[in-house]
């Protein structure tokens, strides 16, 4: 059976995903940042995470190489940062105030959550590249509402 890429975008699309903006800081080189959804937990023990990069991605050699990264959990009132790191601009950073924890990984202030990771594995995924990360710092704000994708558009909580 053929898979015609737009149903399968269609049904991937119903399912809602939080929106989080990984970062990392190569050895060489600026920060760098792109927004994501495909981010999931993968162990509670030891803590791993994992997400998955496009090879087509203008930053894919930069977090394939940087052996660790950030993840910057969105708040609903941060959509413009969801916008700003999807494309392919340099100037993502501008304005923005970050911080800088183990890896120095750019965290970005007043994120709903960060964790921040040293990359553990890294999988072929078919076009995508699959980065596992072992937890080494955290935190989290629960009392806020995380920025939600829905359908190919963003959404709310009820």
């Amino acid at each position: 059976m053929t898979i015609d890429p737009r149903e399968f975008r269609a049904a991937l699309g119903c399912f809602a995903t939080g929106i989080a903006v990984a970062t990392a800081r190569p050895a060489q080189g600026a920060p760098v940042g792109i927004t994501i959804n495909s981010f999931a937990s993968v162990s509670l023990d030891p803590p791993l995470v994992l997400w998955s990069i496009a090879r087509t991605a203008t930053r894919f050699a930069a977090f394939r190489d940087a052996g660790h990264f950030a993840v910057n959990v969105l708040r609903e009132e941060q959509r413009e940062l969801s916008v700003r790191f999807s494309g392919p601009a340099d100037d993502c950073w501008d304005g923005i105030a970050v911080e800088r924890w183990t890896t120095g990984a750019p965290v970005i202030a007043g994120s709903l959550a960060v964790i921040e990771c040293a990359t553990e594995s890294v999988y072929e995924g078919g076009d995508h590249l699959i980065l596992v990360g072992r937890v080494l710092r955290l935190a989290s704000d629960r009392g806020g509402r995380p920025l939600v994708y829905f359908a190919g558009r963003y959404a709310g909580l009820c």
